[in-house]
């Protein structure tokens, strides 16, 4: 019944103004038999139930609405018994599907949304507890206190951010430019950073490219997990969805760069053309400042600059010299992902006037004595801002 609710309760702790956990004793659950009233929570907690200091009343009570897991809402009470010095949440209905003998030691996940608004999780499976304290670096013995958000892993934010992206979807996978906008809203908020936009590009695509490959993965997993894990009833079925998956991959590869790459010339004001057309319908995927300019005769040559955006390009970086007629004799570049290329074909690519554009952290694996005729993405953009004055 509680199965898979690791991710939202991690979420409703990230977004809450306070949380808390712990495991739930066989006097919370009823396993004992004897009659307690509702769940008890260590007074640590007190400052998320009551904003009065507990004093020497009887019986302090408030209302309060609970969101639980399942949708499931109550008014329940929180309510501090003084002569036992006991804080405890009650008041349940009689329908209530929670708190059986059965989930005596499931972890129990409470947090304060507002002031009067709160929602709560029970935790089950041992996947589930153990990911929710992962998360939050709490070690089994360490619950029943309040929880600490600012320890919780940015990896652990971005696994649960993509969750949420897939659990809106309404497609099996949306289209390439709709997932690499996911992908880069994904890591902006996770980790920030947005000035690396301008100041530090080359690190901002690797870091995007990363997350859309998670990003990926994840859908890939979402998607087609249960039935690779079932197998299939021919060969001829598994080599569908092989060949299905592959496909699916390579065009999304294709198109990733370039999307990245339009959100690195968009952050800097940069003016471009993408998927522009050149003479024989040729397209190189960017043209500086437009196509119009292109093929505006009385624009001045030197002003003009082509680049392809190509995800590996060890057999296809030839394509780029003949798209775009205009800049004959003037130097081509070339954006891409690819880690390494020989010695005789960086060659060849120098004798073509082709300019690698490459992220300054992947030059290291080309060979040493060419690296310096490679171009970073910081240095390409500020070239493009240099020409374009801006």
């Amino acid at each position: 019944m509680t199965e898979g609710y690791a991710n939202q309760a991690i979420q409703s702790v990230l977004n809450s103004q306070q949380a808390y956990c712990k495991f739930l004793s066989a006097n919370d659950s009823g396993a004992t038999g004897g009659h307690q009233s509702g769940i008890l929570i260590s007074k640590s907690a007190k400052d998320m139930m009551f904003t009065q200091a507990l004093g020497n009343e009887n019986i302090l009570k408030r209302t309060v609405e609970i969101q639980w897991q399942n949708d499931l809402r109550t008014e329940s009470s929180f309510t501090y018994y003084s002569s036992k010095n006991e804080l405890r949440i009650t008041k349940f209905g009689r329908s209530f599907p929670f708190l059986n003998p059965e989930q005596t030691g499931a972890l129990f996940v409470f947090t304060r949304q507002s002031a009067d608004q709160y929602s709560a999780f029970f935790l089950e499976t041992e996947d589930d507890i153990e990911q929710f304290l992962s998360a939050f670096g709490i070690g089994p013995t360490e619950t029943n206190h309040m929880i600490d958000t600012s320890a919780v892993l940015p990896e652990t934010q971005e696994r649960i951010a993509i969750q949420e992206f897939i659990d809106t979807l309404t497609v099996d996978f949306p289209l390439s430019d709709v997932m690499s906008a996911a992908a880069r809203d994904i890591q902006n908020r996770v980790y920030n950073h947005l000035e690396y936009i301008r100041t530090n590009p080359d690190r901002k695509i690797i870091e995007w490219t990363n997350t859309e490959y998670a990003l990926f993965r994840a859908i890939e997993h979402a998607r087609y997990g249960d039935k690779i894990s079932h197998g299939f009833t021919s060969v001829d079925e598994f080599i569908t969805m092989a060949n299905m998956v592959l496909n699916r991959r390579k065009s999304r590869a294709g198109k990733s760069l370039e999307h990245h790459l339009s959100a690195i010339f968009d952050g800097n004001n940069i003016q471009y053309t993408a998927q522009s057309v050149t003479e024989g319908n040729k397209k190189p995927d960017f043209l500086f400042p437009s196509q119009a300019a292109y093929h505006n005769a009385t624009f001045p040559t030197d002003k003009l600059i082509s680049l392809a955006a190509k995800t590996t390009c060890k057999d296809r970086w030839r394509q780029v010299i003949n798209e775009a007629d205009r800049l004959r004799g003037l130097p081509k570049y070339l954006c891409t992902l690819q880690q390494g290329i020989s010695p005789a074909q960086m060659d060849e690519m120098q004798a073509e006037d082709v300019i690698l554009v490459v992220p300054r952290p992947y030059i290291a694996s080309y060979p040493a004595d060419r690296r310096d005729r490679i171009w970073t993405v910081t240095k390409f953009v500020d070239y493009v801002r240099e020409v374009e004055s801006l």
